[in-house]
């Protein structure tokens, strides 16, 4: 299927982060906090998120007769009326004048959550101008990640995303999750208003912080000086925050005259949320209605992985028109798991639990991908696992592939620098495929996805199990097998030199040593 927002999804895609550190915006804020003074309201939910769209497609029919293009819509809300034309304001529409691109990819990455974001607005009868924020924000760019941490179209940091029951790990991160980190981010700005009752407050102290907010209002009053917004003594960023904002409403108020291209989107929802109620691949979700596996991924940026949660976030948003394609599909499959799988043999020492932990997932998604009714195995076993399309590409290739896909369990003083040592892989591939965010703490337990080079290349591809012996080292089997002791760690995910009586380690031999080595074993 290649519908118009499809296609521009994958242009938006190509074009990457490439605008984001162009536009300026607000990713270095570490002032960023809640405070001492909580905001008064209570986490959203999943529930609200489909609430709330539901409301919309009931108006859905009504906002169609007033205009076809969303930003025209936008425009007639548009309440801020103060200050317009200050000078700090008049240096932004010039930036944004020189560098027209910020507008065009945004309004390009916006056009699939525009409609719900100015629907909710409009709903809670807040100015229309905050549709623009997260162009000050981010871009638009979900996967946007700030020096300290602030993530998501609204750039919410980690303490403040807790607060709004946020979720994180490494399967999901509610602050990438577009739908319900704007109910979160438009309660906060709310909370923001009723406290300092005016919206520019409000707007600096959302970036800012409203407790160094308070502070500076504080100094100014008790010099006797005015304490509106433009009156006060905020750094750099609070200080060029609501002008940005201010700016961007200039020029998508008369784009014409001053010369920007502002993309159109339709008036009317984009998406549809689905809960099939289980685990689901984005891989054999797109499958069943004909996607790109990226685009879909591109809706759902709050899940990490190639899957949605397998305990945790389970929904999906997809486009409209693929809706009762897909509910048709998944009623069809009710009964059989939405994971791709791989096989794999039950070893002595194996429990499900320590599977399902280097496999990713969860016991309960083992159980069903299993129909296992407990939690005995037995050795020799052959169990489904769960696995992306990556993984299907890598663990069931023949002998001459050159990769080999695997789980990794993280030890006690691993980091990504050892890692990426012992499987070849580099640092930023590790991120990318694990969906690691700069600065992510690994914790020991944890399980990720990992590409080893080919560890037979170069040879004839001869692959042997040794067990261990009394007295052996790595250093006594690396000459034996005329092999390099890096290697021999690399191919069994050893952190150091430590190896046990009676365990096994795999080896690979050269063509020319396979008799010879043999015979020494023997």
């Amino acid at each position: 299927m290649k519908s118009r927002l499809h296609t521009r999804l994958r242009t938006a895609l190509i074009l990457g982060l490439t605008a984001l550190f162009a536009s300026a915006c607000s990713l270095h804020d570490s002032g960023r906090t809640l405070g001492t003074d909580q905001p008064d309201v209570e986490p959203r939910t999943t529930e609200d998120v489909q609430a709330a769209m539901q409301r919309q497609r009931r108006d859905a029919a009504q906002r169609a007769e007033e205009t076809d293009d969303l930003w025209e819509r936008a425009r007639l809300g548009f309440g801020f009326s103060e200050a317009l034309d200050h000078e700090r304001v008049d240096r932004y529409i010039e930036h944004y004048r020189d560098h027209p691109r910020i507008i065009e990819y945004s309004t390009r990455r916006a056009e699939p959550f525009a409609y719900f974001i100015l629907s909710e607005i409009e709903a809670r009868d807040m100015p229309a101008e905050l549709l623009l924020l997260p162009i000050v924000e981010s871009g638009f760019v979900a996967q946007a990640t700030s020096g300290s941490s602030a993530a998501g179209i609204w750039q919410f940091m980690p303490a403040t995303g807790d607060y709004f029951d946020l979720t994180r790990d490494h399967w999901y991160d509610g602050r990438r999750d577009v739908y319900k980190s704007t109910l979160a981010a438009l309660d906060y700005l709310q909370a923001l208003h009723r406290r300092f009752d005016d919206w520019y407050l409000a707007l600096a102290a959302y970036n800012y912080g409203q407790g160094n907010l308070q502070r500076a209002i504080n100094r100014n009053a008790a010099r006797g000086e005015p304490t509106d917004y433009w009156s006060l003594d905020l750094p750099s960023e609070p200080t060029g925050y609501v002008p940005r904002l201010l700016a961007l409403r200039h020029l998508f108020l008369e784009p014409d005259a001053h010369d920007i291209a502002i993309t159109p989107i339709a008036n009317k929802p984009a998406l549809e949320m689905i809960k099939p109620g289980r685990q689901a691949d984005f891989s054999l979700i797109a499958e069943l209605v004909d996607m790109d596996t990226e685009t879909l991924k591109a809706l759902n940026p709050g899940y990490h992985r190639h899957a949605t949660h397998p305990g945790g976030a389970q929904h999906l948003f997809v486009p409209r028109e693929v809706m009762p394609r897909l509910q048709t599909a998944l009623e069809a499959r009710s009964d059989e798991p939405l994971m791709r799988f791989r096989e794999y043999t039950v070893r002595s020492g194996d429990n499900l639990g320590r599977i399902a932990r280097r496999a990713g997932t969860r016991v309960t998604v083992l159980r069903d991908m299993n129909d296992l009714d407990g939690d005995l195995i037995r050795v020799g076993q052959t169990l489904r696992l769960p696995a992306s399309t990556h993984d299907d590409a890598t663990t069931h290739v023949a002998g001459g592939d050159t990769t080999t896909a695997e789980d990794y369990e993280v030890q006690p003083g691993d980091s990504l620098w050892h890692i990426s040592q012992r499987t070849g892989m580099s640092i930023s591939a590790l991120r990318s495929i694990n969906g690691l965010e700069p600065g992510s703490i690994l914790r020991p337990g944890d399980t990720l996805k990992v590409v080893r080079a080919d560890p037979d290349r170069g040879r004839d591809g001869q692959r042997i199990e040794y067990q261990v012996r009394p007295g052996d080292s790595l250093s006594t089997i690396a000459r034996r097998h005329q092999v390099s002791i890096p290697d021999l760690r690399r191919w069994n995910g050893l952190n150091g030199d430590s190896i046990r009586a009676g365990e096994t380690l795999t080896v690979y031999l050269a063509s020319a040593d396979h008799e010879q080595i043999a015979q020494s074993d023997a």
